[in-house]
């Protein structure tokens, strides 16, 4: 009887380790909201500037730790531009793509930021200097002779150049991914396009003599010898509407800067002022600045921004009254760009090298400057 006990207990031990065996694995843990393989998520934006000499000399500075990485040298840099991510960096008949690890998600009713490694992802032919305009799904680089390349964007986060297709718009101006759809100027004309490159609409407002691109959260902008031409789709048809120079105005815009995604775009009006264009008002301001070499604009109930062939840079209001002024580089030196996000502005002295970042809150303090050598020709700032 005792060995009968035994001989039960050993079945039912197995058959329990038998048991136990068939279970299936617990499910793996959830992906947090927001993942993205390869990638670290911050509490803040990372962002980078992308800094380049004409001769060739290539570089990328980290703003949160003031790290640099020198990366491949290109020779002869015609231009750099860049979606917010990628840098798309010219030279005479090429365009090299940097992934600068550092970019901003943002959803609407929340934002996120990310860092991940720097990388040189290859080159692809085109006529240049290019234009870079981009959406979730693909990148338009658009060549100055109107041939424009469309690129997948997934693959291009994983390291990978693959083409999307091919198009063509007005030498000079640029393909803008919009509501799964490519805008894309032909003429005065601005097509809607979708993704195979098929037209599906026209926007019956013309635009002559196009000149200048600007996505923003209202639509996209484009320049026009009248005006601006502002498209939306608010989930239904495609629709233009433009905004016209006032009375006598001083010479058009052709090429916007702003803020990523600001509603409020500056653009240079000839030598001596800057165009204020407000999206949320339709309506142009024009600001005589005097001599000026760059401009852009913080953003909405902002500042517009300029600095003059002086070296002075000085900080408008809306109404084009001067608030702030202080020189950041010297008199008579290349023309510098200024970029801006939502809490400082950047500003290359070509000559010397240097990167300003100026604090336009506070009467356009230059907070820090970062002398990298050489000279700081081209800049952009990715990870907005």
């Amino acid at each position: 009887m005792k060995r009968r006990r035994l001989q039960l207990f050993s079945i039912a031990l197995g058959a329990l380790a038998l048991g136990a065996c068939a279970q299936p694995p617990p499910p793996p843990p959830p992906v947090p909201h927001g993942y993205v393989e390869g990638a670290e998520e911050t509490a803040e934006a990372q962002s980078r500037l992308i800094v380049a000499e004409d001769g060739g000399a290539l570089r990328v500075l980290d703003l949160l730790t003031e790290e640099t990485r020198d990366l491949q040298p290109v020779p002869g840099i015609r231009d750099v531009v860049t979606d917010g991510r990628f840098g798309f960096v010219s030279d005479a008949n090429s365009v090299h793509v940097v992934d600068s690890g550092a970019w901003t998600v943002d959803h609407g009713d929340h934002i996120h930021h990310y860092r991940a490694e720097i990388r040189e992802l290859g080159e692809i032919p085109l006529a240049t200097p290019v234009q870079a305009q981009s959406d979730k799904v693909v990148v338009a680089l658009s060549g100055a002779d109107g041939a424009t390349v469309l690129l997948n964007r997934e693959p291009l986060e994983k390291g990978r150049i693959e083409r999307a297709g091919d198009l063509r718009v007005e030498p000079g101006t640029a393909a803008v991914p919009f509501e799964q759809h490519v805008l894309a100027l032909s003429g005065d004309a601005v097509r809607v396009l979708d993704r195979a490159g098929a037209e599906t609409a026209r926007i019956p407002q013309p635009c002559p003599e196009p000149a200048g691109t600007a996505v923003t959260r209202r639509g996209v902008v484009f320049g026009c010898a009248d005006g601006a031409l502002l498209v939306t789709a608010d989930d239904g048809p495609f629709r233009g509407e433009k905004i016209a120079y006032p009375p006598g105005a001083a010479p058009r815009a052709s090429e916007f800067h702003q803020r990523p995604g600001s509603d409020t775009l500056a653009a240079l009006a000839g030598e001596d002022g800057a165009w204020l264009l407000d999206l949320s008002k339709r309506s142009w301001k024009h600001v005589p600045t005097g001599p000026v070499a760059a401009v852009n604009a913080v953003g909405a109930g902002g500042s517009l921004l300029s600095v003059g062939t002086d070296g002075t840079m000085r900080a408008y209001r809306e109404d084009g009254t001067e608030i702030a002024r202080n020189q950041v580089i010297p008199p008579g030196g290349p023309p510098p760009s200024i970029q801006v996000d939502t809490s400082r502005a950047y500003v290359n002295d070509v000559a010397a090298g240097t990167v300003h970042e100026i604090d336009y809150n506070d009467g356009l303090r230059i907070a820090r400057s970062f002398r990298l050598g050489g000279q700081a020709a081209h800049l952009v700032e990715t990870g907005r």
